[in-house]
């Protein structure tokens, strides 16, 4: 993982001593996807490598619930356009329950939080704001406004609107951008214009008062101390919200920037924009943590630098997930590179999940097993992987857990599949169920501990002796045992299934 260390070797270069803390911060406004995890698990694994180089380190995580709503999501009710202008923590929630909406959308990462193992502390924007934790940042602000408004121009590259204003006001339960006029520090008030551009005067130390995103994100990083800080890659183009923030934490804040760790969008397989919350269109964190377990999540987000847009695929993509990951968990000589991958991938982990046999396998064999646990097993004990099952029968059953919920959730058609309760003859050609009576009697005289290997190639002798073609050889076998034209690699599906059961069906007995 040379990205990470050379992150953890940057940040220690830079601070020497004392503590490193590293910042992650999302706006509940909407459901905790995977791209959002991306930021909340690159901080946090970047806090952990520290402590393992023996530093101290934290990772607070800022939860922007002083954000304006902006957008009512797909799924919501049209009516909350309504709350279009209040801040996230006074919109109520899209379920109806007591909390706010802020609350119902961050109790789900809160909930991953404990699966994930995170260590992060938790702060809450408006709970900021209402201490007076931000009220020296508005004050060097305000009174350093000059400043501000030059770096603002000079790092974008463009001129601000003589409307500008570097804060927003709570009027009425809604933030309202609103021309700045004077600072009191002494009776820690503002004056500024109302809608109607009347003079108002306004409290600053208790949440009344917010700054505005570009200033208020430097004036965080300034305030917690912040050295290291992940971001998406859209904060980090020239003159974008990074390279104002670093100015203005230098010369109105009087603090170093924070490493800056920019990180790729993730996207589904096949599409070409990154999840959304409005869109609707996310692997929500709930149901990315029932597809798969805590030390994969890690894994599909740690193997690669947060540079590097990631694609995620919930279907075929599962099962090579699944199964690199089980690879390397069993890989005799690792290199160093992998062995950190596989430690933080199952930090904290207190039991063993995945299994080391392939996803695939035990997909196929669930599904002939009816998706009966114990039958499972059962069936793979027949195979290869027999002494497998007697040392990790406990870990198989946990993995068939997410097995069951993948299979009914997101696994593609091709690749479900269970065993036909009958099959009618009149559907079989006349050859075609010579050759499966054949193959019956040619399975008749298996020996007993006969593998995939022995059932595949007792199948192609039918493919020598008749001439068939891979179609004749393997669709009637199919369409017999499981109704459809394709399924799992024929000779170890064969060798897996009951033998009386099998050659009755090939002879259309059963």
């Amino acid at each position: 993982m040379q990205w990470l260390n050379k992150i953890v070797d940057d940040a220690i270069a830079q601070h020497p001593e004392g503590e490193i803390v590293t910042s992650s911060g999302v706006s509940p406004s909407g459901k905790y996807h995977l791209g959002t995890l991306r930021e909340v698990l690159t901080a946090e694994v970047i806090m952990q490598a520290l402590r393992a180089r023996g530093r101290d380190s934290r990772h607070i995580h800022v939860v922007d619930d002083f954000d304006v709503f902006r957008k009512v999501p797909a799924g919501i009710p049209e009516d909350f356009k309504n709350y279009l202008g209040k801040p996230l923590y006074q919109v109520p929630a899209p379920d109806g329950s007591s909390g706010s909406y802020a609350d119902f959308y961050l109790a789900d990462l809160l909930t991953g939080a404990e699966k994930l193992r995170l260590e992060m502390e938790v702060m809450r924007s408006h709970e900021k704001y209402g201490q007076g934790f931000f009220t020296e940042a508005i004050e060097k602000t305000l009174t350093n406004l000059p400043a501000v408004r030059k770096i603002l121009e000079d790092i974008s590259g463009r001129k601000l609107d003589e409307q500008w204003s570097p804060i927003q006001i709570m009027e009425e339960g809604y933030l309202k951008t609103r021309p700045f006029v004077s600072i009191d520090t002494s009776a820690k008030t503002i004056r500024y214009l109302d809608s109607h551009g009347q003079e108002q005067v306004i409290g600053y130390q208790n949440g009344e008062v917010k700054l505005n995103w570009r200033i208020d994100w430097p004036a965080r990083w300034w305030l917690l101390n912040v050295a290291v800080e992940p971001f998406g890659r859209d904060h980090a183009t020239k003159g974008g919200s990074y390279d104002t923030g670093a100015r203005i934490v230098r010369d109105v804040f009087g603090a170093p920037p924070p490493l800056p760790v920019p990180y790729h969008f993730i996207n589904r397989v096949g599409e070409t924009k990154k999840m959304s919350k409005s869109a609707g269109d996310t692997v929500t964190l709930a149901e990315l943590l029932q597809l798969m377990p805590a030390e994969i999540v890690w894994y599909f987000l740690l193997r690669f630098p947060p540079e590097k847009q990631l694609f995620f695929d919930e279907g075929m993509g599962m099962v090579r997930l699944f199964d690199e990951f089980g690879a390397l968990l069993s890989k005799p000589d690792k290199t160093e590179a992998e062995q950190q991958l596989l430690d933080m991938s199952l930090r904290g982990s207190t039991e063993q999940v995945i299994s080391s046999i392939p996803f695939s396998h035990l997909v196929a064999s669930y599904q002939a097993a009816l998706k009966n646990p114990d039958k499972t097993l059962e069936i793979i004990k027949r195979t290869e992987h027999a002494e497998t099952v007697e040392q990790q029968e406990d870990v198989i059953k946990k993995e068939l857990v997410f097995i069951e919920h993948w299979l009914n959730t997101k696994a593609p058609e091709e690749i479900k599949f269970s065993l036909a309760d009958n099959v009618d003859p009149a559907e079989f050609s006349d050859e075609q169920k010579n050759y499966l009576s054949r193959l019956a009697d040619e399975i008749e005289s298996a020996p007993d501990d006969a593998d995939g290997e022995w059932f595949h190639k007792a199948i192609y002798k039918f493919k020598e002796e008749d001439e068939l073609s891979p179609q004749q050889l393997f669709g009637p076998l199919y369409r017999a045992l499981i109704g459809k034209e394709a399924g799992p690699r024929a000779g170890w599906f064969l060798s897996i299934l009951p033998r009386d059961w099998l050659i009755k069906r090939l002879r259309f007995e059963a």
